[in-house]
């Protein structure tokens, strides 16, 4: 009873954005029972909307990886975390299987898992419990936390070093040597009220080697990841941010439909197998455990995201 009247709830608010969207005059007919056909469509999925997993699990994934032991051969532990901002659950739909420019059908085709995940701190049709916005969803991938607890409610919101991100915690634990986080946007740790500004501050006044880099656009973004990977000790812990779909989401709208946001999410989705080829071009590629991450902080609805729409809430997570 209760979640019915919660998604009765839930399916009014949506309503209402979709109006705002009919009104705003980009929406693509993107309603929510197409929504869900088209992530339904992707046959991927080892999950459904009702079941899938929260944003949150990856900061366990990653902290499982570097704790268990090396398998046999193997003998250093790496991961590597590549972010679609803005990449809606639905938008694997857009990929056809070929493997040469895509990330994730590279990931799939070579032994990967497709997930379906939340932000928001609760699954869809529950009302959220916090933006579905940039700052917020990535900071409870790295901290494992949702909002309540890290405190980063929204964007410009900075985070206290009380909940330190796995940048700095794997190095300080010593599971990893070095870990790098590379980004454009300068709302991560450039600005006076940026997430990270303080944890940067700390891992600097440590001497932890711990590197915070931004760019001026993804391409900038591209090459330092790229340029990190081809060293012959890399950062142990890499986590890049690409803004692609996320930009053109809010210039010309979130939805599949929309052919400049299909063709954004397969560019980012380009750049991502561009720096997996990097990595398994490695010289020492055989004796490294790597695990590697494709995934998003948020989704969309018309030009927008941060609210309750299901177009917003709804995440992915391919692992390898």
């Amino acid at each position: 009873m209760i979640h019915a009247f919660w998604s009765f709830i839930a399916t009014v608010a949506t309503f209402f954005m979709m109006i705002y969207g009919l009104i705003g005059g980009i929406n693509f007919g993107d309603t929510i029972s197409k929504y869900k056909e088209n992530v339904a469509s992707v046959e991927a999925y080892s999950n459904t909307i009702e079941t899938a997993i929260p944003q949150t699990d990856i900061y366990g994934l990653i902290e499982q990886h570097f704790a268990s032991d090396l398998p046999a051969g193997k003998t250093e532990k790496k991961v590597l975390v590549l972010g679609y901002d803005g990449g809606r659950a639905d938008a694997l739909a857009l990929l056809d299987g070929e493997t040469n420019d895509s990330a994730i059908s590279y990931l799939l085709a070579s032994g990967g898992n497709a997930q379906i995940a939340y932000c928001g701190g609760v699954n869809y049709p529950t009302i959220n419990k916090q933006d579905t916005s940039t700052a917020p969803g990535w900071c409870s991938i790295l901290t494992g936390e949702w909002a309540d607890v890290t405190g980063v409610t929204g964007n410009g919101v900075v985070k206290s070093n009380d909940h330190l991100s796995l940048l700095t915690t794997l190095v300080e634990d010593e599971k990893a040597d070095s870990s790098a986080f590379y980004v454009s946007w300068n709302g991560h740790f450039s600005a006076d009220d940026s997430t990270y500004v303080l944890e940067k501050q700390y891992t600097e006044e440590k001497g932890l080697p711990v590197v915070f880099s931004d760019a001026d656009d993804d391409d900038g973004t591209f090459a330092n990841t790229l340029a990190d990977v081809q060293q012959a000790d890399c950062s142990d812990f890499i986590f890049t941010i690409f803004e692609y779909p996320d930009h053109i989401g809010h210039d010309t709208g979130f939805c599949i439909d929309n052919p400049d946001y299909a063709a954004a999410f397969k560019e980012c989705d380009a750049q991502c197998k561009r720096i997996i080829d990097a990595v398994e071009a490695r010289e020492t590629y055989e004796s490294e455990d790597w695990l590697i991450i494709l995934t998003s902080d948020h989704g969309g609805y018309n030009t927008g995201h941060g609210a309750l729409t299901i177009q917003e809430r709804m995440t992915f997570v391919v692992t390898r």
